[in-house]
């Protein structure tokens, strides 16, 4: 397979970001070779003004972040069999360089096990690398690219047969945790993931929410993510491990009520399908230096 392959784009909006989305669908009209793709997606709400041959789906309600992305990859046929690699980009991100979706080829091509590579993330202004931006335990050089066990959600690109073998993101989780549900799913079906430094998505610098449904998301989608995917004796020990770290954290009475909230929910609400990993996937995540118990 040469590096021909054919990119496509996905971006969700929900409409109040008109000048960035425009700078971002800019920045992949510029990208080298063959023209990438793009489809917005607008999530429950209607798209702004976009250039001439971008396509658009306006869905009239919020699906959340992996509802609007799945949406966005059937717009290019069933699992995106259309394209061969899709990029999921943040609306208010920008392609740094003109070469990232060529580099994407590249990757993509020369590797034939590579299923998903994550983007470097950076401020605009800065340049800096948020450590949480980094998707592995030893975030302290974000120049360092290296084979990683889950992605960045807004900034990536998947390979479309890896849809098409796993199926796609969870659409109930809403938002949380959902690029790590498919990141396991992937790599117990031998897919590999990178992150790559020279691939980089230009995004100002954020804080995580702090909103009580913040917390509760993520408790609630952590425990759905150890239910859908862990081995049974690995459940109690990840999400036991999680409890101990939110509480070294000492989150306030307002999100830890939040959090404990979802937690409950977690348990008590249907998860989706149960399809535990192998045991040898979880040998492969540790020696890639993540144990699924963290």
């Amino acid at each position: 397979m040469g590096t021909d392959l054919k990119v496509g784009a996905v971006i969700i909006t929900m409409g109040n970001r008109p000048d960035e989305l425009r700078a971002l669908l800019d920045s992949v009209a510029k990208q080298d070779g063959d023209r990438v793709q793009a489809v917005v997606v607008g999530n429950g709400s209607p798209v702004p003004d976009v250039p001439e041959g971008v396509r658009t789906v306006e869905l009239p309600e919020n699906l959340g972040i992996p509802g609007g992305r799945n949406v966005g990859i059937e717009a290019f046929g069933p699992g995106g069999r259309d394209v061969d690699v899709l990029l999921f980009l943040d609306d208010d991100g920008l392609l740094a360089r003109q070469d990232t979706a060529e580099l994407c080829r590249r990757a993509f091509a020369a590797d034939d096990r590579l299923g998903i590579v994550s983007f470097r993330i950076a401020d605009p202004d800065t340049g800096v690398t948020q450590r949480r931006h980094v998707p592995r335990l030893r975030a302290s050089d974000p120049m360092r690219s290296s084979r990683v066990t889950t992605f960045l959600g807004g900034a990536n690109a998947v390979r479309t047969q890896v849809f098409a073998e796993v199926g796609g993101l969870p659409d109930a989780f809403f938002y949380a945790h959902e690029e790590t549900d498919l990141a396991w799913r992937a790599l117990d079906a031998g897919w590999m993931i990178d992150y790559r430094s020279d691939m980089v998505l230009y995004h100002p610098t954020t804080a995580p929410s702090r909103h009580a449904v913040y917390h509760r998301m993520v408790a609630r989608n952590r425990v759905w993510l150890a239910r859908r995917n862990l081995p049974a004796p690995l459940v109690p020990v990840y999400l036991g491990i999680w409890l101990l770290l939110t509480l070294l954290r000492r989150p306030s009475g307002p999100a830890l009520r939040a959090w404990f909230g979802g937690f409950k929910e977690g348990w008590s609400t249907g998860c989706g399908p149960r399809r535990p990993m192998k045991w040898r996937t979880v040998w492969r995540l540790t020696r890639l230096g993540r144990p699924p118990v963290i």
